[in-house]
């Protein structure tokens, strides 16, 4: 049964979905156009990677927001590389994305081996803790959304050249400390195959509305249920993307 005082909680982490999606969706769109489909998780990773060195190094986890700019130095240093490989091996570079994202990976678990609660930040740093998202966690990402959209819409064409790669690592650091690895694949991806076919004018619209519905319907079977709230929206995520997929014939030919 759903209690309706869990309001305070489920509204700020529906917020922080939307706030991804924000960005997610024209991201996840230039994703699948570029067939590098594993980036998203790559570059997750990495961040995540950065923000697992900045707790594990005590020297560095006393510095000033070392909880935001290293996970940021490590994602774009990824990003860069992955741009760098894009004009040199353009052949081979799902796969060497893919290989990247398995040694960060591995790299994570390995400096989390000793630590007795490496379980515990490995977790949240994949699953992410998104019923725990304040407002005032917000305000920066909302903020640096913002102005990438604002730069997207200012000069389109960064989407299809190496400013994407920019873009793409400024905005995935923000997203992984809100919702965590998973949920910023789904997020990226699934919304934006849900229209990956889809001609009509309304193509980003669906998109949003894809994200937004299961977001919301996830949190809801979340809290009713007291289910893992990541797992359950990147369920209820994939369940509107393909109930989209199946729709789409007829929802085309009613806003044709």
């Amino acid at each position: 049964m759903f209690d309706l005082d869990l309001l305070s909680i489920l509204l700020p982490a529906f917020a922080a979905g939307i706030l991804v999606l924000s960005t997610h969706v024209l991201l996840g769109s230039q994703v699948l156009k570029r067939g590098i489909i594993f980036i998203d998780l790559a570059i997750a990773q990495v961040a995540a990677l950065g923000a697992i060195i900045a707790h594990t190094n005590h020297d560095i986890e006393h510095l000033p927001f070392s909880g935001v700019w290293m996970p940021a130095l490590f994602a774009l240093l990824g990003a860069g590389f992955i741009a760098w490989l894009s004009k040199r091996m353009a052949d081979e570079l799902e796969a060497i994305i893919g290989c990247f994202y398995v040694l960060s990976a591995v790299a994570a678990m390995l400096l989390l081996s000793n630590d007795p609660h490496g379980a515990e930040m490995l977790k949240q740093l994949m699953s992410g803790q998104i019923l725990w998202v304040n407002w005032s966690q917000l305000l920066f990402p909302a903020i640096v959304s913002a102005l990438v959209l604002l730069t997207i819409a200012w000069k389109p064409s960064l989407l299809e050249g190496a400013g994407f790669y920019l873009l793409f690592a400024l905005v995935i650091t923000l997203s992984v400390e809100l919702v965590g690895v998973y949920l910023v694949f789904s997020s990226l991806i699934l919304p934006a195959l849900a229209v990956n076919k889809y001609l009509g004018k309304a193509k980003f619209a669906i998109a949003y509305l894809v994200g937004i519905v299961g977001y919301g319907v996830g949190l809801v079977l979340s809290a009713s249920f007291d289910l893992p709230s990541g797992a359950a929206i990147v369920a209820t995520l994939a369940l509107t993307a393909v109930a989209f997929r199946l729709l789409q014939p007829k929802l085309a030919k009613v806003l044709a």
